[in-house]
C-alpha cells in the first residue's frame, strides 16, 4: 500500500519515488510518476500532455509529494549476485582441489589377470577429477538432504549415515589429494 509524504521539498531527485509521486522537472514542467523501473521513471507531464522516460538517478527535478515505492527494484548488481549464488549451490562448477603432486602426469593403469584382455590406461588427472566431482555431489546431497522439507529428523538421519558410509569407503582415493582438508572423512572423522 503506498504512504504519501506530503511535502515541498528543495531537494533534488529522489531515485525511490512509487507510482503517483509528483515531481516538477526543469523541462517539462509538473508530473505525475506512473510507472518505475530499475533505471527510468515514466513520468505524465500535464504540460503537453505526455508521458517521457526520467532517470531515477537525475538530479534535475523536484520532489513535490512523495509516494513510497511498493517494493524496492532489482537491480543488475542484485541479479548478477544471485545467479552467482544459484550457481555455486546447484552446478557442477567446483572449487580447484588440488592433486598431490608426485601424481601429477602419472597413469592409472588397470591391468587384468587374463594377459589376453586388453588393460586399460588413463591419466591420473581425468581420474582425480571423477573422484572430486563425485565428492562434490555427495556434498550437494547432504545439504539437499538437511534442508529437505518433507523429510523427518530421523530420515535425514538415516540417509545421511548412508552418506557417511560411502565416504568412508571413498577412503583409499585420498592418497591422490594434496590438501588432507579436501579428503573424504568416514565414520572415523579424521581418517
Amino acid at each position: 500500500m503506498n504512504t504519501c509524504a506530503r511535502e515541498h521539498t528543495d531537494n533534488m531527485s529522489d531515485s525511490n519515488l512509487g507510482t503517483g509521486s509528483r515531481i516538477e522537472h526543469p523541462k517539462f514542467g509538473k508530473g505525475v510518476i506512473v510507472d518505475v523501473d530499475m533505471e527510468f521513471y515514466t513520468v505524465w507531464f500535464k504540460d503537453g500532455n505526455s508521458t517521457r522516460g526520467i532517470a531515477r538517478d537525475f538530479d534535475g527535478f523536484t520532489v513535490l509529494e512523495k509516494t513510497s515505492a511498493d517494493s524496492v527494484p532489482i537491480t543488475l548488481e542484485h541479479i548478477k549476485q544471485a545467479i552467482a549464488e544459484v550457481i555455486t549451490e546447484k552446478s557442477d562448477i567446483q572449487e580447484i582441489v588440488p592433486m598431490g603432486n608426485k601424481w601429477l602426469h602419472g597413469t592409472l593403469v588397470f591391468k587384468p589377470l587374463d594377459n589376453s584382455l586388453q588393460g586399460k590406461e588413463i591419466p591420473i588427472e581425468a581420474f582425480f577429477h571423477k573422484i572430486v566431482m563425485l565428492r562434490d555431489r555427495l556434498r550437494v546431497l547432504e545439504q539437499n538432504i538437511n534442508s529437505h522439507k518433507v523429510l523427518t529428523d530421523e530420515e535425514k538421519i538415516d540417509l545421511q549415515q548412508y552418506i557417511t558410509r560411502i565416504y568412508g569407503s571413498l577412503t583409499t582415493f585420498n592418497v591422490l589429494f594434496k590438501n588432507t582438508d579436501d579428503q573424504f572423512k568416514g565414520t572415523g572423522g579424521d581418517k
